[in-house]
């Protein structure tokens, strides 16, 4: 008996070991959207860089994401950059072909201990059910950075990756 309950902790302590290792990465809170819908992305930062607070957010949006609007964060300097699309979207009734291609947030403080969420509103790609978007992101923190850019190939999946790209996977329309 002493040996099954032994068992069953240290079982119990690899699939808590595991999970917390999951929220360490930039994540976001809805992992599944449908395909050209308007899409909350809240970006969670679960940590710092060797110990140290997180300093500065930026999210690379990928090509066929248009129209996003970030929230400004207090404490935080909210800017964007824009650039050329590589082909012009129907957005209503007009041809965008320029649009927010990055949003950093900057000049924070989020400690190492702490928790917190970084929100735009962006309309997602037309594309067929099951293409997943990524959202680059480079984290800087007072010492070190991490560079949650890895898009797992093909066969692979986040988790075979060190600091992967968040990701939402496309559905079909309702």
């Amino acid at each position: 008996m002493k040996h099954a309950c032994t068992v069953a902790l240290g079982a119990a302590l690899f699939c808590l070991a595991g999970s917390s290792a999951a929220l360490a990465h930039a994540t976001l809170e809805t992992k599944e959207a449908p395909t050209s819908s308007f899409y909350k992305a809240v970006i969670r930062i679960g940590h710092g860089c060797e110990g140290t607070a997180t300093t500065s957010i930026r999210v690379q949006i990928p090509e066929g994401v248009i129209a996003v609007k970030p929230m400004p964060k207090p404490g935080w300097e909210l800017t964007t950059k824009e650039g050329q699309y590589a082909q012009a979207y129907d957005y209503y009734d007009e041809k965008l072909t320029k649009g927010v291609t990055e949003v950093s947030w900057t000049g924070g403080n989020l400690p190492d201990a702490w928790y917190d969420e970084f929100v735009f509103r962006a309309r997602l790609p037309d594309r067929p059910p099951g293409t997943v978007i990524h959202f680059p992101i480079v984290q800087q923190c007072e010492k070190g950075v991490h560079r949650w850019i890895e898009i797992p190939e093909p066969g692979k999946t986040a988790d075979d990756y060190k600091e992967p790209a968040p990701g939402v996977t496309l559905t079909a329309k309702p």
